[in-house]
């Protein structure tokens, strides 16, 4: 584990935690790394929700799918970023989401119990996870709620829109490259590819962004509009 206590280090859940501290904690736990190649399920819907994920190489996507086979991307999860926190705190017994790396990828797997309930040793610092997790979880929430505003808006324009408003706040930038290929994008936004793609042609030739992949800049934001 000695090479990922950095990247452990600026994990939320570890915030003002040492390195040493950390790596005791893990054993504490019981924390166990696993491996996943592209395409690979780290998570499957309806496994027992009981674990906190972090990334530690790679990239994990959270993902829905319903009755008809349409899949939504919840969440892009890359290095030093958790997933499953919310659905285990939360209690349930079983996951209502998938997790699956869209690229080869390392995870940490850590129980939730491990977590929530101090050891023998009564470690000083483990008080202070908890409340990190506290926080993300807080976090995480207002995320959710960033995400509902966005699905919210009528139009696909609109739903991109906000989407790269979004990134682009949070770049501190009006050019960023998003995590996501345009099918990503067009299952995190819930609409179809193709229209997508029109969409993004139209806001192109209106002067409104520029675009390259991934790669997106609003020039609306920088005239002001």
């Amino acid at each position: 584990m000695d090479g990922n206590l950095e990247l452990l280090a600026g994990c939320p859940l570890f915030r003002e935690v040492t390195q040493p501290q950390i790596e005791a904690m893990l054993k504490c736990m019981k924390a166990r790394r696993k491996a996943a190649a592209r395409g690979e399920v780290v998570f499957l819907e309806d496994s027992p929700a009981e674990y906190v994920g972090v990334v530690l190489s790679g990239e994990v996507r959270v993902l829905r799918d319903d009755v008809y086979g349409n899949r939504t991307i919840q969440a892009v999860i890359q290095p030093g970023g958790m997933f499953g926190e919310t659905f285990a705190c939360a209690g349930l017994a079983r996951l209502p989401v998938s997790v699956e790396a869209s690229q080869p990828s390392e995870v940490l797997l850590i129980p939730l119990k491990r977590i929530l309930h101090t050891c023998a040793n009564a470690c000083g610092f483990h008080n202070r996870v908890i409340m990190n997790l506290l926080k993300v979880l807080a976090e995480k929430n207002l995320q959710l709620n960033g995400k509902l505003e966005i699905a919210s808006r009528r139009t696909i324009r609109e739903k991109l829109m906000a989407y790269l408003a979004n990134q682009a706040r949070q770049a501190g930038s009006s050019a960023f490259t998003i995590p996501l290929d345009r099918q990503g994008l067009a299952d995190y936004l819930g609409v179809d590819r193709s229209a997508l793609s029109a969409e993004i042609g139209k806001l192109r030739r209106e002067g409104l962004i520029e675009s390259n992949r991934s790669a997106f800049r609003l020039l609306a934001e920088e005239r002001g509009q």
